[in-house]
């Protein structure tokens, strides 16, 4: 049911991307192309991982993990940052989306990394529920700042 992004599910992988946009209300952000997302995940020196949930019955793609390495200064270890998590609306409920999380919680174990972790969207309920319901914790008292597009440039030519 899960296994390894090939580069040819750059173009599922995308249009995927584009769905979990427009679910987050937040479609016209969604910029990266496909050249981008190839480059990132299968490039010289790749720094973005993915995986594939696939449809039991027809192996067709329905859902997708994009993941990276992070950090931590007080474990001393690495650990995985979930940028996106997706399945298709048909194809939630089957147990996709879990199986995703529990691959990379598999992965963290093996390599010795000390933790997952990933952001959702405070009206995300669904979403929210699923996640504690594998014991996961919100990270009460942290908030994620950003800087982009003209603050990030403004920033970069300090």
């Amino acid at each position: 049911m899960i296994r390894t992004a090939a580069i040819t599910d750059v173009p599922v992988i995308h249009a995927m991307i584009r769905e979990l946009a427009d679910y987050e209300k937040a479609l016209p952000e969604a910029q990266a192309t496909e050249e981008q997302l190839r480059e990132a995940l299968f490039g010289a020196n790749p720094a973005l991982f993915g995986l594939i949930a696939e449809d039991d019955s027809t192996g067709e793609p329905v859902g997708f993990a994009l993941w990276f390495l992070n950090f931590s200064t007080w474990r001393g270890t690495h650990g995985i940052y979930l940028e996106d998590l997706y399945v298709s609306p048909a194809a939630r409920g089957g147990g996709h989306g879990k199986a995703l999380l529990l691959e990379l919680a598999r992965i963290a174990v093996e390599r010795g990394y000390s933790r997952v972790e990933w952001s959702v969207l405070d009206w995300n309920e669904p979403s929210i529920n699923f996640y504690k319901s594998l014991g996961a914790v919100p990270m009460d008292g942290w908030t994620v700042y950003r800087l982009t597009d003209e603050a990030l440039a403004a920033a970069g030519r300090r």
